[in-house]
């Protein structure tokens, strides 16, 4: 059995109980990170304790949508429930990309409770040389 000396931590718990309608908890928003890796933009998400299968990623013009969901864990009749603080429930997050992303290559790999999107720099957005052409190469034009 567990033990807690936090009286209001207890408050809180029973409160959380007398609001909530259902047997889910409101889940909390998903932590992320986001950087630039070479000619790429890396987002990873923490998604302890959700199967792959319960993961959905969309992307609709430049708007990605990531929803997750942590189902409760299957009891038995006899199990009674002591402590309940993970979150349960449909997560979602939606990022706005910039138009210099390439959302029709996005690679996604989960491991370890950690979705990671890998975003490719568009071709048209990468740095260019532009070569400067000479007198010769000028043709005029007469009206």
């Amino acid at each position: 059995m567990l033990m807690r000396t936090d009286p209001f931590r207890e408050l809180d718990r029973l409160a959380q109980q007398l609001m909530n309608t259902g047997t889910w908890s409101r889940p909390s928003a998903m932590a992320m990170d986001a950087y630039r890796e070479g000619d790429e933009y890396v987002v990873a998400f923490d998604l302890p304790g959700v199967s792959a299968e319960a993961i959905d990623i969309d992307v609709e013009r430049n708007m990605l949508t990531v929803k997750a969901e942590r189902r409760p864990v299957a009891k038995a009749d006899d199990v009674q429930m002591e402590l309940s603080e993970r979150p349960l429930g449909v997560f979602s997050r939606q990022i706005v990309l910039a138009d210099t992303l390439d959302t029709e290559h996005i690679k996604a790999d989960y491991d370890a409770g950690v979705l990671t999107l890998r975003i490719p720099i568009a071709e048209r957005a990468k740095p260019r040389k532009i070569a400067i052409g000479g007198g010769s190469d000028r043709k005029e034009i007469s009206g």
